[in-house]
């Protein structure tokens, strides 16, 4: 857009949010109000009049010198199977981001949609960076005092040891990008930190990571719970772990906040003890807002591709927008091709 400096673009598929295209629309404004430097320049695809009324409605076009949209006649639906939805929605908002990272006019897409689709058209489309064999889907996690990444969250529930070193390096490379810590500290999760405790899996590929060690800092094995004490900066897994621990501590964090509201609305003195602890509560409310870590990548890929959650909110679809553009933007300028190189020479010595 002509009225930012940054070359770095991003499509933006309004069609996959549970709201509608006027909340992905607001997440716009609500991220060029609030943080215009971050941005870049931002193509929103969908229902070409849709989209109109929703840019006048929320006056968009204050922010921006020029809106670009494109025209997108079909959607994907949450219930689509991948390979049908390839097949019969060819002009879908999804897959038309996707081809415009493919074809060079964006360097990144950012969905709310269906997340297989969204898979299977990154990797159908955008094929995976050299050296690496499945993209990996990846989160970041707040805990207490800062946040750890945890990769992989069910893109790929069947893995390989060597897709596991990948997941390493990639995420490796992402908390990098996202937090601007140099050396990020790896664990790779299992169910005791001796020596051959685990699966066959974990085993192999703790033995391939010490051997990429001089390229990753990987700091050995780790128990779950380890996971929210700042021992590592970057937790490694397979898909089916990491996606029943990220729903898992969704669900813990929902319980906990449900039962505390609860506790506390059994007596008066009880609440009153909590308006008195208000600050201590919003303080906490604010530290751990989903809305903050909000937008999930697929790594490996040669493109940026971020998953937002389909019930995102305005605050949640400016950060995941915010992410998209900082993620596109690194991968431009990154030296994460050289590195995957450096790490299969080492992990494939004989």
């Amino acid at each position: 857009m002509d009225g930012h400096s940054d070359d770095t673009t991003v499509a933006v598929d309004v069609m996959g949010a549970d709201n509608g295209v006027s909340v992905f629309v607001r997440g716009v404004v609500y991220a060029a109000k609030n943080f215009p430097s971050e941005l870049g320049n931002i193509v929103l695809v969908g229902h070409g009049d849709e989209i109109g009324r929703a840019v006048s409605e929320n006056k968009l076009e204050k922010f921006f010198k020029k809106i670009n949209i494109v025209h997108a006649s079909q959607e994907v639906e949450m219930t689509d199977k991948p390979i049908s939805a390839l097949r019969s929605k060819k002009d879908s908002s999804m897959f038309r981001a996707i081809e415009l990272v493919k074809d060079g006019y964006a360097d990144g897409m950012l969905s709310c949609g269906n997340t297989g689709c969204l898979m299977a058209g990154g990797a159908l489309k955008l094929r995976t960076m050299p050296g690496i064999d499945r993209p990996a889907l990846c989160t970041m996690i707040p805990a207490p005092d800062y946040a750890f990444a945890l990769i992989d969250v069910g893109a790929n529930p069947s893995s390989t040891a060597k897709n596991l070193v990948h997941n390493a390096v990639l995420g490796s490379h992402y908390f990098k990008t996202v937090t601007n810590v140099e050396n990020p500290r790896i664990g790779l999760l299992t169910i005791g930190t001796e020596e051959g405790k685990g699966s066959d899996l974990v085993c192999e590929a703790h033995r391939l990571l010490k051997l990429a060690s001089k390229e990753i800092n990987y700091s050995g094995l780790i128990e779950g719970f380890q996971l929210f004490d700042g021992t590592v900066d970057v937790v490694v897994c397979d898909g089916f772990v990491g996606n029943i621990l990220l729903k898992s501590v969704e669900a813990m964090a929902k319980t906990i906040k449900a039962y505390i509201r609860r506790e506390i609305r059994k007596n008066p003195l009880r609440m009153l003890g909590a308006v008195l602890a208000s600050g201590a509560f919003l303080d906490i409310k604010k530290q751990l807002n989903p809305d903050k870590f909000n937008g999930a990548p697929f790594l490996g890929l040669n493109g940026t591709i971020i998953k937002s959650h389909g019930s995102s909110s305005v605050e949640g679809i400016s950060s995941a927008l915010r992410l998209a553009c900082k993620t596109a933007r690194a991968s431009k300028f990154g030296a994460l091709s050289e590195v995957i190189k450096r790490v299969n020479l080492a992990i494939n010595q004989v």
